[in-house]
């Protein structure tokens, strides 16, 4: 089973070039992130033309999730426990064969501080909470989605530069660590160890050129998905293309 993650920064700006990636990459489930439409303007037909079964949960303009799959999709949750006051448009869940998906768009948190940023690190208690009981199920886990957290320095460009950033406050990591400690794995550093795999490259002052870019965009695994990982990886194709997302694909592969 392939598995993809992909912040498009608009569904419908993007569409183009999502399908095209849909189509070339074909992973067999994929969440997105910033979808940017309410649910009765997301561009449904052109997806399930591709063989997609999709939910989503959008908001105008802001925000929304979706998670696609080749197979049904089941027992489908959506918004984060634990805050019924919550209603921006960040997380959505579904069981694929057995696997249980979890999408989500971690609440970015500049600046710092402020109450952007303390939303952030109350959100990620719910996360937080959220993963310890799905890990407790003891089933296949993927937690993935844009997590808006570089979990060390190695993740971005200019360690320096973005001291005073969300991204790297020692809360953000803290919190992204308390995860793995749960005992879920960072699939893309078992595949990749050592040095920069960045996921995003502002759209301003040549970052992309420069490959001035930070990882934020995960995946992690439960030990039962960790054992069936075959591999995990980094598309920059997509961000090379005209009308690009600011972020990139990552996806993993698990066996059946």
């Amino acid at each position: 089973m392939k598995i993809a993650t992909w912040n498009v920064n608009s569904v419908k700006a993007r569409l183009p070039n999502v399908l095209t990636w849909l189509s070339d990459a074909a992973p067999d489930v994929v969440v997105f992130q910033e979808t940017k439409t309410v649910d009765v303007d997301f561009p449904r037909f052109e997806f399930e033309a591709l063989g997609y079964h999709l939910e989503i949960h959008g908001q105008k303009s802001y925000n929304g999730v979706a998670i696609l799959s080749r197979h049904p999709l089941e027992d489908v949750l959506i918004r984060l426990p634990g805050d019924d006051s919550d209603e921006q448009a960040r997380y959505i869940e579904a069981t694929v064969k057995g696997v249980r998906v979890a999408g989500l768009y971690l609440p970015n948190g500049n600046p710092v501080p402020g109450e952007k940023f303390d939303y952030k690190l109350r959100w990620m208690k719910r996360l937080h909470a959220r993963a310890q009981q799905l890990i407790a199920t003891e089933q296949p886990v993927v937690l993935t989605g844009d997590y808006n957290v570089c979990p060390e320095d190695i993740d971005v460009y200019d360690p320096v530069a973005f001291a005073g950033d969300a991204l790297c406050q020692p809360e953000s990591r803290s919190a992204f660590r308390a995860l793995l400690n749960l005992g879920y794995t960072d699939a893309l550093r078992v595949t990749k160890p050592q040095g920069p795999a960045y996921t995003y490259w502002d759209y301003q002052a040549g970052a992309w050129a420069k490959d001035n870019g930070v990882r934020i965009d995960h995946m992690l695994l439960s030990p039962q998905a960790a054992d069936r990982l075959v591999t995990c990886a980094v598309d920059r194709r997509p961000r090379a293309q005209e009308k690009a997302s600011d972020h990139t694909p990552v996806w993993c592969e698990l066996t059946d």
